[in-house]
């Protein structure tokens, strides 16, 4: 196991639970990058591959546990672009 990489991967780890927060508070997603969080997204993925195939250890949940904040963090950012254009509709 690499401390770097479990560094680096808390590290990133620790902003998204208060970018999920501020999500569900403010609702507003328009200035909101969701290429960005899908190619965060496709890193993690790599990166839990990487260690299923190659390097399985402890670091490989800090990659799911990552991985799963973003997605919290991607579909509240759907839900709330979806609600606010049918709110725009009516």
């Amino acid at each position: 196991m690499s401390i770097f990489e479990a560094g680096m991967l808390i590290c990133f780890g620790a902003s998204w639970p208060f970018q999920v927060a501020k999500t569900y508070r403010t609702k507003d997603v328009k200035s909101r990058s969701r290429s960005f969080m899908w190619i965060v997204e496709l890193g993690y993925i790599c990166g839990m591959i990487h260690k299923i195939f190659y390097n399985y250890d402890a670091v490989f949940y800090l990659y799911l546990l990552d991985f799963l904040l973003v997605a919290t963090d991607l579909s509240l950012n759907y839900y709330y672009l979806y609600k606010n254009k049918k709110a725009c509709k009516i």
